[in-house]
């Protein structure tokens, strides 16, 4: 590839003016400050920091009935929320995962000795393949992660038939899908849990943190054993765990943000509206859809162009201060620890790796303004179009 050699170079090629700012992926969103302090000063004057305090207690309450389910068992992040999950439904050998997917979908089982299983996608959904997960079975195959990319859910009813049938355990990573839905219901209560992620670039944040949903009376109570060492009261450890608990702080962060999250939603549909209109027509760019009956979180916009002009598309949009995101790439599989324990997976992976070499997710949320989304989209284009050059 050709250096890109400066905003100036490209303007002189007739590209839009750079950003003086660095426009990111993931920029957190943050809601009320005040409400947030008024939460922390009460926290301090309660003395009560971490442990399942009250605010873990309310948050847990409220998160499980925006899902509307019967149990949120918040952790101090969403991959030991992957890891305890894990573990809690006795999960070993292998399970099947997404090779295109964050790397902590994997590195949750192999962390704990179980071997991951990558199966293909769906190019056109980006999420696990049905009949790829059928081809995949053995009987080693204890479970089935599903990950619902990007916030659009995965196959649900499909992928649940296939676990009925074979015996498996179903779970899912949804650390993209806060408040999203699936066949009408939302995300939470499919599988025998579902695993959120509240890391500052989601959606919905707590600075850091994550937590298990699950209608399983008998999985929450596990899963809450295994989050404090295994304590059933002061001195009485029952159960093997680890200490996985939310702190008091990242709660009330948590309360806080909840009540703003529909504004923060309402900004990002408000965005991928401006990034639909203005790529409309555009040759050579594909913008991945959300579907309005998943009650999407729109806080991903996913564009694909062709794979031999990706990585110089980007490189564009990086000197032009935009840090769009190669996610995920090049895959869970072809990552080093990965590509050696798995060496062929990749001919079982067609789909995961064209699309991981075409696909470019772009800057959104309440940060940007709409002139910042179009001027984004009009570099997008000047990319696509002059390719060759650079």
């Amino acid at each position: 590839m050709k250096h890109v050699r400066s905003p100036q170079d490209l303007a002189l090629r007739g590209a839009p003016p750079a950003f003086a700012r660095t426009l990111h992926v993931g920029r957190p969103n943050v809601g009320d400050e005040e409400a947030f302090m008024r939460q922390v000063r009460e926290m301090f004057d309660r003395r009560w920091l971490t442990n399942n305090g009250p605010l873990v207690q309310e948050f847990e309450r409220a998160v499980a009935a925006y899902h509307g389910v019967r149990h949120c068992v918040a952790m101090c992040n969403g991959t030991i929320a992957l890891e305890i999950a894990i573990r809690a439904l006795a999960l070993s050998g292998d399970v099947l995962v997404p090779s295109y997917t964050f790397i902590a979908t994997a590195h949750a089982l192999s962390w704990q000795g179980i071997r991951p299983v990558f199966v293909d996608i769906d190019p056109s959904t980006h999420n696990l393949s049905p009949d790829a997960v059928r081809r995949m079975i053995t009987p080693r195959t204890t479970g089935i992660i599903g990950v619902h990319l990007w916030g659009r859910p995965a196959p649900v009813d499909a992928l649940q038939a296939i676990a009925d049938e074979h015996s498996l355990a179903l779970m899912f990573d949804s650390a993209h899908a806060f408040g999203c839905s699936a066949a009408g219901r939302r995300i939470g209560g499919f599988g025998r849990c579902e695993v959120l992620s509240f890391h500052a670039t989601k959606v919905f944040n707590t600075f850091e943190g994550g937590a298990v949903l699950t209608d399983d009376d008998g999985l929450a109570e596990t899963l809450r054993l295994m989050r404090n060492f295994g304590f059933a009261g002061f001195d009485d450890v029952i159960h093997h765990g680890t200490n996985g608990k939310l702190p008091e702080i990242n709660a009330a962060m948590g309360l806080v943000n909840l009540r703003s999250l529909p504004t923060f939603v309402a900004a990002n549909r408000e965005r991928y509206h401006a990034y639909e209109n203005a790529l409309r027509g555009t040759e050579g760019i594909h913008l991945l859809r959300h579907h309005v009956a998943d009650d999407p979180n729109y806080h991903y916009v996913v564009v694909e162009v062709d794979a031999s002009m990706r990585d110089k598309v980007v490189a564009v949009l990086h000197a032009e201060n935009v840090l769009a995101r190669k996610y995920f790439w090049p895959g869970c599989h072809r990552m080093k620890p990965y590509r050696e324990s798995h060496p062929d997976a990749a001919a079982a992976l067609p789909a995961t790796e064209a699309v991981a070499d075409r696909v470019i997710v772009l800057p959104t949320g309440p940060s940007m303004s709409i002139e910042d989304v179009e001027t984004v989209a009009s570099l997008l284009a000047f990319a696509v179009r002059h390719h060759d050059a650079f």
